[in-house]
């Protein structure tokens, strides 16, 4: 996935990413009016602090002076509420717009045609759900809405300023010409500081799911110490990143620390000769101006965070609408339903290829008719799996038409054309959940249902002898189960759906030999009165079906039954006694 540049004020995305607030809108009003009271309320402890100052500790009066402290008391009570309201309900908005975006986002990815998975990391969309749209939050926990009641408040208190003493105000403000001039050096570097850090947090999610996944791999061929260096030399590019990062931090922050100081140290000097020379400026105004400058300057330096928060949040938001506005969806606009589907299947012309015109098949044309078995055979890359893709509509076709029943199969119902089609694959994966949950995968069939399938096809006992049995746990991809055990539980996977369209794909192909009787038998109470599509190297899992195709550089070489291909001395012929004649 490439990079996104990430503008701070980029306004058709925030207009974008603002939609989402639409269903809350009356939070959304709620915590800005929250948001401006706040902001409000901040002068005014230092206007009483100065009042107080001026009139009942330099004249002391102590029921006076005990009354401003109340005022205080309550005015810091009433500013924590306001906070506790506003801090609350922004996260909230910030949590729900996500919840929302997140659904749209995942719903957008599982809809996705199998290529667009070919070409993205796994990794790169696993950050793109969890974490980027995570930092999206924080565009209103901490990012648009306190930017807003900042900048509302350094208003706010500027004008308190200049309408108490614009003398004062002026030397308090002396240096924030140079405070701007840091912040937006600081916004502009964070920029691309951030920009980096989130694309090492992409390769750094993208390595370790890919290697974590494929550990039998790396264990298997003794690749530890070469993975680990390389781990190391990527989470070392990702620690430079946030260093970075910091960096620009540790040299502002103690600039407006400087700044800040300069200002009180101008107003300290010139206020305190005013003060003590003259009567135009008392020492409660002093007092309350310090506090002034501290209240400017903590948002002001907050600011520059709050922006950088905004900038990681539209960068955030950009990637996630990159995969939003990707149209690689496998196309459902067929409206007819597949029901009381025969299975009849016809391949008319179907040239098709995973990259550009790199044709994976050629013209390839055939029939099958109802509750017949068409084995497919072949060397590896001969197109084979690639005839079950296209059946399934994993992949689009280039040319040509698939039918199904004697109808274009695009005119079907996505949903209505896949629950008429089964698949036992060779790599079989299993969630981390129950057997029986991966059986039925989230379909309405009841356990004793599931039980009497299982039986029917001589597995239930295989099943009882787990612990726990249908509800054993598989954990991650099946990793307590072998390779046979998984093969078995997806043969039951299939028959549970009753399909009338069967595919085998190398279904035997990790079934171990005590098994491999055990899977014959099934396989035939498994293709019975349906359709069926079975692909295998070992010829002699194919022999009794009806019709045997050889495939060859995505060429349909031969087309017959078994006795017929054996009769032509043709490739199948030779590939036939390559694994016979011993």
């Amino acid at each position: 996935m490439s990079e996104v540049s990430g503008k701070t004020f980029d306004a058709p995305l925030l207009k974008r990413v603002l939609k989402y607030v639409k269903p809350y809108l009356n939070i959304f009003y709620g915590t800005a009016i929250f948001a401006i009271l706040i902001a409000f309320l901040s002068p005014a402890r230092p206007l009483l602090i100065q009042y107080a100052f001026d009139n009942f500790i330099l004249t002391p009066n102590e029921d006076k002076l005990l009354l401003i402290t109340l005022l205080l008391v309550g005015l810091l009570f009433a500013e924590s509420i306001l906070q506790y309201f506003y801090t609350y309900w922004s996260n909230f908005l910030g949590q729900s717009v996500i919840r929302d975006l997140r659904l749209q986002t995942y719903k957008k990815i599982i809809n996705f045609k199998q290529q667009y998975f070919d070409k993205n990391p796994i990794g790169a969309l696993v950050t793109r759900v969890v974490s980027d749209i995570e930092t999206i939050s924080d565009i209103f926990s901490q990012g648009l809405l306190v930017i807003i009641a900042d900048i509302l408040k350094l208003i706010i208190v500027i004008v308190v300023m200049f309408v108490t003493d614009w003398r004062l105000a002026l030397f308090s403000l002396a240096s924030i010409p140079l405070l701007l001039i840091a912040t937006y050096w600081f916004k502009r570097s964070i920029k691309s500081a951030f920009q980096d850090v989130r694309k090492q947090v992409s390769a750094l999610n993208t390595f370790v799911q890919e290697h974590i996944v494929g550990m039998y791999i790396v264990q298997l061929f003794n690749r530890e110490d070469i993975e680990f260096e390389k781990f190391k030399a990527i989470n070392n590019s990702h620690k430079k990143a946030h260093i970075r990062s910091i960096w620009y931090y540790s040299v502002f922050f103690p600039i407006v620390e400087i700044l800040s100081a300069i200002s009180i140290g101008l107003l300290i000097w010139w206020g305190g000769i005013e003060a003590a020379t003259t009567t135009d400026v008392t020492l409660g105004e002093l007092i309350a101006f310090i506090l002034y400058i501290h209240m400017l300057f903590r948002p002001i330096r907050q600011l520059a965070d709050r922006f950088n928060v905004l900038q990681m949040g539209m960068v955030a938001s950009e990637r996630v609408f990159k995969v939003l506005d990707t149209e690689d969806s496998i196309s459902n606009f067929g409206k007819m339903l597949l029901d009381n589907c025969r299975g009849d299947i016809e391949f008319k012309n179907v040239w098709f290829a995973y990259n550009d015109e790199d044709w994976v098949l050629r013209d390839v044309s055939f029939k099958v008719s109802a509750g017949e078995t068409l084995a497919l055979v072949g060397a590896t890359g001969a197109g084979k799996s690639s005839i079950i893709n296209l059946l399934t509509r994993n992949y689009e076709i280039n040319k040509g038409s698939i039918l199904i029943d004697g109808v274009n199969y695009l005119e079907y119902d996505l949903n209505s054309l896949r629950k008429n089609i089964a698949v036992v694959l060779q790599d079989v994966f299993l969630f981390s959940d129950s057997i029986y949950n991966n059986i039925i995968l989230g379909r309405d069939i009841s356990l004793n249902r599931v039980k009497a399938y299982a039986k029917d096809i001589e597995i239930d006992d295989f099943i009882q002898s787990l612990p726990d049995a249908y509800h054993y746990n598989v954990r991650e991809r099946g990793g307590m189960l072998s390779l046979g055990q998984r093969q078995l539980i997806s043969f039951v996977r299939a028959y549970v759906n009753q399909p009338k369209i069967l595919v085998l794909d190398e279904a035997t192909s990790s079934i171990d030999s005590e098994s491999e009787s055990l899977i014959q038998r099934s396989s035939e109470k498994l293709t019975k009165d349906r359709t069926s599509i079975v692909i295998a190297h070992r010829l002699a899992t194919v022999q009794n079906a009806d019709t045997i195709i050889l495939l060859e550089d995505g060429k349909l070489m031969e087309e017959g039954s078994h006795v017929d291909l054996l009769s032509i001395n043709g490739k199948y012929k030779i590939l036939y006694d390559l694994q016979f004649q011993k």
